[in-house]
């Protein structure tokens, strides 16, 4: 496309170039002619010429052989020297135009009268002029087909050039799609193309990074599910022997509490895959997002988990506090802080709830039990999946809630730490912006419902 705009371009230069030469030829034949015609009328009106014109005329001739020239006295139609034929000249003559000139039969013919009356019709062979503008004609289509054939290829090198590094680029996305082979590709230069790949690098880097972390979701999650589904396993085979065996020797209260164990095994598997489910839900990026208040989001996970635990004293401080964010993951956030704060609390234990508000406009939340607390070293590894202090395992729970409610406070623009409670126990502190420094963060969460 390039080569041939170029292309375009050199042959209209071209030919404008012809037509000036071509015009400019003339009009230099045109000037000579008047020049002489003009030299000429001078000289007749001079004593040396007067008398005899053709005189002047033979002389003229002798150094202008290729122009035939005729002259015309004051107010006569007979003139002396070559025969041109009259046409327009014969206006000239008769004194009703001063000048005239045209083409006729390749010649160029100039009339031009004096103020006396005396007129010099001058006529000029054309064919050397013509000979000159076809020559140079010739050599400018000669230059302009170089040129162009030139532009034409230096376009082919300079196109080959530029799309090399766009056809290894394809060449390394069809590698990509093919092989799933998500290894950089390696950038050549500062350019567009090069920043270009630069921007694919991070690409693959990202998808690489959310593969390691679906693949040790994967190992985690089949590590954690093995010792339930063993254990589950175990007790079912058990049950089925004591149901084959009639005589087998197992009292009714410990056919009871295998069965109890079979629930409750059961219970922790169905809590682990629906913690699993959560969690590849947050690693998803199909999330809604609409005014939530954070006050009724903790009345419902209260709710919830006061159910469960009866024996635990909750001290609840809220205020309304809206933010655009997904309802469904902030209240299993919500549900897990609170569970977890109940699970270690003692019975009439105490759990405290407290938000307040920021001096820039946001919220802090507060959650503290009155539990043994978590020790300073462990602090930073309870939002990791799967992590268990040793004081936990003997503890229902999968190792997940903590980490779910981490990327559910990450997602919606806030902070999560842990320190010391009033009681003794684990203080939860969450931290979320004004709603308006959030407004950013709506193409993460979703599009916001007109």
């Amino acid at each position: 496309m390039l080569a041939s705009m170029v292309a375009l371009s050199l042959g209209m230069m071209i030919l404008v170039a012809y037509l000036t030469l071509s015009a400019s030829l003339a009009h230099n034949v045109d000037q000579d002619l008047k020049e002489k015609a003009i030299s000429l009328i001078s000289k007749v009106e001079s004593s040396d010429f007067s008398d005899d014109p053709g005189l002047l005329i033979s002389e003229f001739k002798e150094y202008n052989p290729d122009i035939r020239i005729a002259y015309f006295p004051p107010h006569s139609f007979s003139g002396i020297g070559d025969n041109i034929p009259l046409s327009e000249e014969l206006s000239v003559v008769g004194g009703a135009k001063s000048e005239n000139i045209r083409t006729a039969q390749n010649e160029r013919i100039l009339s031009q009268r004096s103020p006396e009356g005396a007129t010099f019709i001058l006529a000029e062979n054309m064919e050397s002029t013509q000979q000159l503008t076809s020559s140079l004609g010739f050599a400018l289509l000669f230059v302009g087909g170089v040129g162009i054939f030139v532009s034409v290829m230096a376009g082919a090198v300079a196109a080959q050039a530029g799309l090399r590094p766009i056809s290894r680029l394809q060449s390394a996305v069809d590698y990509v799609a093919t092989t799933d082979d998500l290894r950089p590709i390696q950038v050549y230069g500062d350019d567009e193309i090069a920043q270009l790949t630069r921007s694919f690098n991070l690409m693959l880097a990202a998808l690489q990074n959310s593969r390691d972390r679906q693949t040790a979701l994967v190992a985690d999650a089949g590590h954690e599910l093995k010792t339930p589904l063993t254990s589950l396993r175990t007790n079912i085979e058990l049950l089925m022997l004591i149901t084959k065996s009639p005589n087998a020797s197992v009292s009714e209260q410990d056919r009871e509490d295998l069965e109890r164990d079979v629930i409750a095994q059961m219970e922790e598997l169905a809590s682990l895959v629906n913690d699993l489910v959560d969690l590849a839900r947050e690693e998803s990026n199909e999330h809604s997002a609409e005014p939530v208040d954070l006050s009724e989001v903790i009345d419902g996970a209260l709710d919830r988990v006061r159910r469960r635990r009866v024996d635990v004293d909750f001290h609840v401080s809220t205020f309304p506090w809206e933010l655009q964010g997904d309802p469904f993951a902030l209240n299993r956030a919500m549900v897990n802080l609170l569970d977890n704060a109940a699970k270690w609390s003692p019975a009439n234990g105490i759990v405290e709830v407290t938000m307040n508000r920021t001096p820039w406009g946001g919220c802090e939340l507060l959650i503290g039990d009155s539990g043994p607390g978590i020790p300073l070293a462990e602090r930073h590894k309870v939002f990791e999946r799967f992590y268990r202090a040793i004081e936990s395992r003997s503890m229902p729970g999968s190792g997940l809630g903590l980490a779910i409610v981490k990327q559910v406070i990450t997602r919606h623009g806030g902070t999560i730490s842990i320190g010391d409670s009033r009681m003794g126990g684990a203080l939860i502190r969450i931290g979320f912006q004004p709603e308006r420094l959030l407004a950013d963060r709506d193409t993460q969460l979703g599009d916001t419902p007109n």
